[in-house]
């Protein structure tokens, strides 16, 4: 099992951090990780529960669905389709305040349907996630000029 973590705190406060990171199609603009759109929406419509977005890079869709939302403290998702050779995966974000901002810890496990390529998929991911949220941050700086 594959454990890749990336922790951010942001100068914003929660709400508006949780608003921003589950608005899964507005990834596009600031996660540098390709098109997004929803599959199928969830509870709370349309970003919450049993949503599912769908990340296409380089003309391969992830599809990845949505477990766990709770406003505005944590979600949870699991890949369940797409190009990616990963398996068992879970990710889980939680928000939490931390002084005058918010603090930010991702967290996702998944095993290789490679043998022998965990530890590459790990880095991948760990670098995706760290690219993404630098995104993130220089997005919610933008907004609140």
């Amino acid at each position: 099992m594959q454990e890749v973590s990336v922790s951010k705190t942001v100068a914003a406060p929660r709400q508006q951090a949780w608003d921003l990171y589950t608005d899964h199609v507005s990834w596009q603009d600031w996660a540098g990780l390709g098109r997004v759109h929803l599959d199928r929406e969830g509870d709370p419509a349309p970003n919450g529960s049993g949503c599912v977005r769908v990340i296409t890079s380089a003309g391969m869709p992830v599809y990845e669905e949505i477990l766990e939302f709770d406003v505005p403290t944590r979600m949870t998702y699991s890949l369940v389709k797409g190009a990616m050779p990963i398996r068992d995966h879970l990710g889980e974000v939680d928000f939490s305040d931390d002084g005058e901002g918010t603090l930010i810890e991702w967290r996702a496990r998944f095993n290789s349907k490679i043998p022998g390529l965990g530890w590459l998929l790990k880095l991948i991911v760990q670098r995706v996630f760290n690219q993404a949220m630098d995104g993130f941050e220089r997005r919610l700086s933008e907004d609140r000029r």
